[in-house]
């Protein structure tokens, strides 16, 4: 393994103070990073079209999104796509930088020194070793907001994206999907001294703030339109980053935020007057996603999440989340389509 991931993981950043820190760096990598931290900064495309067959689920006929992703073990695993990553010498994965502990950077580090960091980008390292090999420059991040991920992974921009992405029966239509790494659900942020006490009649009349392209904005706009949210609940914000959202709710622009759980309790963690009301009312999990006809390089990821979650995942989980989700019960089962 590498010396660039034996560094010590960060506890915390000192409440209200840090993510000061935190939102100055959101601002300053959106202007400065549209497009990547590095360890090679070339902007070598993507390629590969893998074998067009096993194509992911329809939506119609989607029940289990999270078990719609390809068995390791009943195919190639070293196509074309694979092929070409290995060829270049360099991953090229989407990922968020301003996750605190899924993805984002050392305050504490210089804007040229600061790695990207925490349990998404652990487990990109993984990957990137298994496929290109473990070594220097072998991977290159790319940050892409919430609402561009899909369009990068179809553009060929990215060879996939680890962005606490959830797997649904809608982006089945649109990408393929590891299968799952990590459980989560919706639930509500909002300030400790605010009434709202959950996903619940306390949002009447409360603004509430949501990632553009999230399963997060989708649930608030399905459930409006079946009555299932509260009539007077206004869910007419919506950021390109989920982190914007946390920024809206400090300025008092919004009363709540919606989102991941898992990324809720991050937040939390940074910003000790805001914290989670309610409990989880979806229940959610997180894939690798890739253009939807590489279906060797599908494989291949599926066959490193095997060995990952027996020598990998537990200890990235320690060392970025357990401070703020407690103890784990392990990376979540896998079913195969």
């Amino acid at each position: 393994m590498n010396a660039r991931r034996l560094r010590a993981s960060l506890r915390g950043w000192g409440g209200v103070g840090a993510m000061a820190v935190v939102c100055a760096l959101a601002v300053v990598f959106a202007l400065l990073l549209p497009v990547a931290q590095s360890r090679e900064d070339d902007s070598t495309g993507v390629g590969g079209q893998g074998v067009a067959q096993g194509e992911q689920a329809k939506a119609e006929e989607c029940e289990k999104p999270e078990a719609q992703s390809l068995d390791p073990a009943s195919g190639d695993q070293n196509g074309e796509t694979v092929q070409k990553i290995k060829d270049r010498g360099q991953l090229i994965v989407g990922v968020d930088q301003n996750s605190y502990r899924w993805g984002y950077r050392d305050p504490n580090s210089t804007s040229d020194t600061a790695e990207l960091e925490g349990f998404d980008i652990d487990l990109v390292h993984a990957i990137a070793d298994q496929i290109v090999g473990d070594k220097p420059n072998n991977v290159r991040f790319q940050a892409i907001p919430t609402n561009e991920r899909i369009p990068a992974i179809q553009g060929d921009k990215v060879d996939m994206v680890v962005r606490t992405m959830t797997i649904n029966c809608k982006r089945l239509e649109e990408v393929a999907f590891s299968s799952p790494y990590f459980k989560t659900g919706q639930q509500v942020l909002a300030p400790k001294s605010s009434d709202i006490t959950g996903y619940d009649e306390s949002l009447a009349n409360q603004r509430i703030c949501s990632a553009t392209g999230s399963t997060a904005y989708e649930k608030l706009e399905a459930d409006k339109k079946s009555g299932e949210l509260v009539a007077s609940a206004d869910i007419k914000t919506t950021v390109p980053n989920q982190l914007d959202c946390l920024v809206r709710l400090q300025l008092g622009e919004v009363d709540a935020v919606v989102t991941d759980g898992a990324l809720a309790a991050s937040q939390a963690a940074q910003d000790p007057t805001v914290e989670l009301k309610g409990e989880p009312f979806t229940e959610e999990y997180y894939g690798v996603a890739m253009k939807k006809d590489s279906v060797d390089l599908v494989r291949r990821v599926n066959q490193i999440l095997v060995d990952y979650r027996k020598d990998g995942w537990q200890k990235s989980y320690d060392d970025w989340l357990a401070a703020s989700l407690g103890a784990s019960a392990g990376p979540p089962p896998v079913q195969y389509k």
